[in-house]
């Protein structure tokens, strides 16, 4: 028993859990600013740059809003990271054995991955700051929003599969009958799933609880020090967990050898310049415009996605 407590806290605590993604989405965050930087001729920061942003912030000091919740103020953004670390161990577990994980896995990942914006809402409306509130509200919307069409993008591989539940069994039938994201309906929810990762990280045109041009930060203008290094390191390792999470269940995962793994890192690398290139060519929309947005077309694709794999096209 021990020794699965060791492993356990090894896969969590290192590999693949919250070491191994903190660096690799620092790393992913280094990539989005150096490509941003390039699209705006520009020669964008060092590789180490969002390491030497994430120790700086550690070391300033901390300040909580009077008359805030201190409880809920700091511990929104433990509650986060806790909840990214925990989603990249099943999603990389999974990846790395397919045999592993347990049946219902990918439910609990859904509700991990919407851990982080909550934590955000929270520790927001703590903080008693209009603006803040004001961001709150906006990131809840957004949850509301591109939730359904990313349950109903999950929803796809799950009836593909025959009604499988379990990550390592939806990679096992990808190995045998090839990537969901080959057929049609796969293409269709991969293209949905992209546009909800774009919301879910919270990137333009999707970046209304933050704003800073609108409400000067929005959900974390009342953060600093520890919390906000936190929050951001949250957010880099979700750069790293969705697009991982949309390869495992839509696209064959990584594989088991050298080439495998290779081809795998360069769809992660497809999805991240994906993400970056609307975010870069696509100014910010209202919130009433993307919740029309994702309530609209984006969820009637999902739906038509669904329906396709039902139909098995």
């Amino acid at each position: 028993m021990s020794a699965l407590i060791v492993t356990a806290l090894i896969r969590f605590l290192i590999f693949p859990g919250l070491l191994f993604t903190a660096v690799a989405g620092l790393l992913a965050t280094w990539v989005d600013r150096k490509v941003t930087a390039r699209i705006q001729w520009r020669v964008g920061p060092p590789v180490l740059q969002p390491f030497y942003d994430f120790l700086k912030l550690m070391g300033k000091e901390i300040v909580v809003p009077r008359g805030a919740s201190k409880i809920a103020f700091l511990g929104a953004p433990l509650a986060g990271l806790a909840a990214a670390a925990l989603a990249a161990t099943l999603v990389g577990t999974a990846a790395l054995d397919p045999a592993g994980g347990f049946s219902g896995d990918l439910i609990i990942l859904l509700y991990l991955l919407a851990v982080p914006s909550l934590a955000l809402v929270l520790g927001a409306a703590s903080s008693k700051n209009p603006l803040a509130s004001v961001g709150a509200s906006r990131e809840m919307k957004l949850v509301l929003s591109y939730e359904l069409p990313f349950i109903l993008v999950m929803l796809v591989a799950v009836v593909k599969s025959g009604g499988t539940l379990r990550l390592g069994s939806l990679l096992a039938y990808q190995a045998e009958h090839g990537s969901f994201a080959w057929s049609i309906s796969g293409v269709v929810a991969m293209l949905v799933g992209v546009l909800c990762t774009q919301a879910k990280l919270a990137l333009v045109p999707f970046d209304q609880a933050e704003a800073e041009t609108e409400i000067m930060g929005g959900a974390l203008i009342e953060y600093s020090g520890a919390p906000l290094a936190v929050f951001k390191l949250t957010k880099a390792m979700m750069t790293m967990v969705v697009p991982v999470f949309l390869i495992v269940t839509l696209w064959g995962g990584f594989g088991h050898t050298a080439g495998s793994v290779v081809l795998g890192v360069g769809k992660y690398v497809v999805l991240l310049v994906a993400v970056i290139l609307i975010r870069n060519t696509n100014p910010r929309v209202r919130i009433e415009q993307a919740m029309k947005f994702f309530w609209g077309p984006v969820t009637a694709a999902a739906v038509l996605a669904v329906i396709l794999a039902f139909i098995g096209v």
